[in-house]
């Protein structure tokens, strides 16, 4: 392969890989500071979101939302403030346009007045595809650390 063809190609995958990037952080700071709705629209309407702590995955937009907002209720009765920092990303384009994208995340939270603390390890496995030009999840799996049930459905 010719240098300048593997630039290009080296390029557009940086590029790409910056904007997970950005997606992600955007994407969490909805979730961290109880933005549901707005965390909501980064899903397709017939997004899925499984993961191996959950007994059914969620399946669309309203579900998966619904399922944000008990547990943003939850964790503000609490007192609790939860951080999603996920690193490691691994992106992998595929023929179709849509990207596997896939981090580590470490969940932390930390009650009014107290300590932060590592609450949670998993795996996270997103199908991102695009719709009207902005990264959207089509299929998210979360696979915590601490459980021993399988790697979703």
């Amino acid at each position: 392969m010719p240098l300048a063809e593997h630039r290009t190609d080296t390029h557009d995958d940086t590029l790409l890989y910056l904007e997970i990037q950005h997606f992600y952080g955007r994407q969490m700071r909805h979730l961290d500071s109880g933005a549901v709705e707005e965390w909501a629209r980064t899903f397709t309407e017939d997004g899925v979101f499984t993961a191996n702590a959950h007994p059914e995955p969620q399946r669309g937009r309203a579900a998966i939302e619904a399922g944000a907002r008990k547990a943003a209720a939850q964790l503000a009765a609490d007192g609790v403030q939860r951080r999603h920092w996920l690193g490691m990303l691994q992106v992998d384009p595929g023929p179709d346009g849509s990207v596997v994208a896939r981090t580590y995340a470490l969940i932390t939270s930390t009650a009014q007045g107290g300590q932060a603390g590592i609450q949670l390890s998993c795996t996270c496995d997103d199908v991102l595809v695009r719709e009207d030009g902005q990264l959207k999840v089509r299929h998210r799996r979360v696979f915590r650390d601490d459980l021993a049930t399988g790697r979703g459905e």
